[in-house]
């Protein structure tokens, strides 16, 4: 656990970071982000089915590498 003094800025970092990636999908910027070849797309009449395999798993490699950094500095 990391003591008081430094909780304060990691959470402000954190929420930089977030309100950063909030603006890059607002904009239009993460368009790509869903439509990777290996996201499944089924789309018919009435039942639409999506699943991001890949989208996921770059999101899990990003998440993982972003949070072993951030271990390795506290």
């Amino acid at each position: 656990m990391t003591p008081q003094g430094s909780l304060g800025p990691l959470l402000v970092g954190l929420g930089i970071v977030l309100a950063l990636v909030g603006l890059l999908v607002w904009s239009g910027a993460l368009a790509w982000f869903g439509r990777l070849p290996g996201d499944i797309r089924i789309e018919r009449e009435s039942v639409r089915v999506y699943i991001p395999i890949i989208s996921m798993l770059i999101a899990s490699v990003v998440l993982s590498l972003v949070l072993y950094i951030v271990r390795r500095m506290f």
